[in-house]
């Protein structure tokens, strides 16, 4: 959560997607100043690894998994890197969807994808049921990429909590510019269905994740 709020605090600055609004509020930059908002996403970053180091501290093999699971999603192959490219991508007409699968598996799935498999590495799972989990990341984390793009191109600034229309403003590649709208929703229900079918082969009780992934289908914001 850290992790997330901090890539959201950064993706706000002007150098990035220069946004006024997130979860219906001023972003940092705005409530305080861009040199706040850098401080503070750096913060987060960081403090991430102090809270896995510090509960962690008397098992560390547990704290090495969790730490390199989270540094290797959050750096510059995953995280950093899908959003570098995402940013090269604007204004662009040779993406294919290949390209942008890419991008939003690192951009917007490998922290999904990391959440579950750090989730199943705390609770002992074995190796095939971590690569189940991470595979189930991926559809999510394009799921959501998906979904909100198409929320970006026909939602409302008031429903969204940020600015409606900034994709279509900053000329990005999305999934509605490059497939249109209502292929984009046929994409994101196969990505969901994939993804329910992989829970379904988790060994234990997966009610939760498979109301999850409807959740993140079925979002308005």
């Amino acid at each position: 959560e850290c992790i997330h709020t901090y890539s959201l605090v950064h993706d706000d600055l002007p150098c990035m997607d220069d946004d006024d609004l997130r979860r219906g509020r001023a972003t940092t930059h705005k409530a305080f100043d861009e040199a706040t908002a850098l401080l503070a996403g750096d913060a987060l970053l960081t403090h991430a690894f102090v809270i896995l180091t510090v509960n962690y501290a008397s098992q560390p093999a547990m704290a090495h998994a969790l730490c390199r699971e989270l540094a290797a999603a959050a750096g510059s192959r995953r995280l950093i890197g899908g959003q570098m490219e995402d940013l090269l991508a604007e204004k662009r007409t040779d993406v294919t969807a290949g390209d942008l699968d890419l991008i939003h598996l690192n951009k917007t799935a490998a922290m999904i994808e990391a959440s579950l498999v750090m989730g199943g590495i705390v609770g002992g799972a074995d190796s095939s049921t971590l690569d189940t989990l991470r595979r189930i990341g991926r559809h999510l984390g394009l799921t959501f990429q998906i979904v909100d793009d198409i929320l970006d191109a026909t939602a409302d600034t008031a429903t969204l909590g940020k600015t409606a229309g900034k994709d279509a403003q900053a000329d990005k590649t999305t999934y509605v510019k490059l497939h249109g709208i209502e292929k984009a929703r046929k994409t994101a229900a196969q990505q969901t269905e994939k993804a329910i079918a992989s829970i379904a082969s988790l060994p234990r009780n997966t009610e939760f994740l498979v109301e999850l992934t409807k959740q993140l289908t079925n979002r308005e914001k």
